[in-house]
């Protein structure tokens, strides 16, 4: 059991196959150790506790909110929820919260997410280490009187708040195409498109975990080829889809072109300048070198973070950053309590686009600068032996190399950094250039190292 469970609690959450490795009895089991948690760091007496659409979620949520409640704290159900609402719910009420979720895993999965009061993150180092030491070590049955739950809806309230953070007045009709993936989106997205200029095309809204027509993961691009289709099918301005827990979002342009997820960085980056000039904006290692340039020619300090949400919210909370942005899709917010959010990232690029007449692809033209590879994942016997070479291969006084997160070489026209897996004997490489040619040089080059 002490083995499983060190597979079950992750760097960032808690994940795992349902009734091996999630059940009942783990979650309630959960739920004590994480309110023994929340009364060591002087957190409220109260946990707002969400679900998404999965079979599973409710039984293991029910668990949770019991073993919650047997150590006298109290809950608030939220019910059907995506992530970023559970952040939202746990922002506004000011409460920690749990996500019972496995995001974009295959159905047979489940998990929780975890955040303290105002949806502060926690990962591995901030708190999750502890609560996993207190599943092992079990609790002893004590007299105390039993927690309340009780239920809230927050839908309309989430909506209200995503609404009141970006100006959509006055955008012109647009057609978009939103793919939920049989996901929470198919919740949330019908509930905040309602109240836009939009004409929707649904796109698997049903809610069913046990994702009949595609994964609810569109990093991964033959998950997005229903949508591409769909654009070009439609005459859509746009094309949204979003993971598992709708906390990912997604670009595919009027052409049916997936966009690069440093491009929407970029242009979220853009705007929220305009709002704040001089602000530090975030970005993560593996992002285009385009986005870096484009917060300093908008008057912004742009802060390079490591590959990760629990990195990125810290540096957003200790820089005052007032964005945040990940090349695997997830988009911060300072005025979203510091947390994810797909569909404010959504709304933006539908503001962006419906106050300007140009295409999406016109609108994101000047971000795409760099040709990229995209994450390529090579299986090594031993990642820091492979690491090691590559680094040797690339000293010399023509580049720089740092070491924050991996190894990240840059030329003058190209870069790539090369990272390990926390979770598989796998090296994951991303590269840019400036042409497609020197970009495919130096991957090659790069991968022949790795690979032998």
């Amino acid at each position: 059991m002490s083995q499983e469970i060190a597979n079950i609690f992750k760097a960032y959450d808690i994940r795992g196959l349902v009734d091996l490795e999630i059940t009942p009895d783990f979650t309630f089991a959960t739920g004590v150790a994480f309110a023994r948690f929340l009364q060591q760091q002087r957190e409220p007496g109260t946990v707002v506790i969400g679900e998404d659409m999965r079979p599973s979620s409710i039984p293991l949520a029910e668990a949770f909110s019991a073993g919650v409640t047997s150590l006298g704290m109290d809950v608030i159900r939220i019910g059907l929820a995506s992530t970023d609402m559970l952040y939202f719910a746990s922002g506004k009420l000011g409460l920690p919260g749990a996500m019972f979720t496995a995001s974009h895993n295959p159905a047979e999965y489940n998990g929780i997410k975890l955040c303290l009061s105002s949806a502060r993150p926690i990962g591995r180092e901030s708190g999750l280490l502890t609560i996993e030491n207190f599943v092992r070590k079990g609790s002893a049955l004590e007299l105390r009187s039993v927690g309340v739950e009780t239920h809230r809806y927050m839908l309309e309230e989430y909506v209200d708040h995503l609404l009141s953070l970006v100006d959509l007045s006055n955008i012109r009709p647009l057609k978009i195409v939103v793919d939920a993936g049989n996901g929470m989106a198919g919740h949330t997205a019908p509930a905040i498109f309602a109240r836009l200029n939009c004409e929707v095309i649904p796109m698997y809204f049903e809610l069913d975990g046990t994702f009949p027509n595609h994964e609810a993961n569109p990093i991964d691009e033959k998950n997005l080829r229903d949508l591409q289709k769909a654009v070009i099918e439609h005459g859509a301005d746009l094309g949204l889809a979003f993971d598992g827990d709708a906390d990912r979002c997604f670009l595919v342009d009027e052409r049916g072109v997936a966009v690069n997820p440093s491009a929407l960085t970029a242009l979220i980056a853009q705007r929220e300048l305009k709002k704040r000039p001089g602000s530090n904006i975030i970005y993560n290692l593996i992002s285009s070198r385009a986005v870096q340039e484009v917060i300093q020619e908008n008057g912004g300090k742009g802060l390079r973070s490591r590959v990760g949400h629990s990195y990125i919210k810290k540096m957003m909370a200790e820089s005052g950053a007032i964005f945040g942005g990940e090349h695997s899709g997830h988009f911060y917010f300072k005025e979203f309590w510091m947390a994810d959010s797909g569909a404010l990232a959504a709304l933006h690029a539908i503001a962006a686009l419906g106050e300007t007449t140009a295409t999406m692809s016109e609108l994101l033209a000047p971000f795409n600068r760099y040709i990229s590879s995209g994450e390529i994942n090579s299986k090594v016997l031993d990642t820091a032996q492979a690491t090691d070479l590559v680094r040797k291969s690339y000293e010399s006084d023509s580049v720089v190399i740092d070491e924050p997160d991996g190894l990240t070489v840059n030329g003058d026209t190209w870069w790539f950094n090369l990272r390990p897996s926390n979770t598989e004997p796998l090296l994951r490489l991303n590269v840019e250039a400036s042409t497609q040619a020197q970009m495919e040089s130096v991957r090659d080059a790069v991968l022949s190292l790795i690979r032998g």
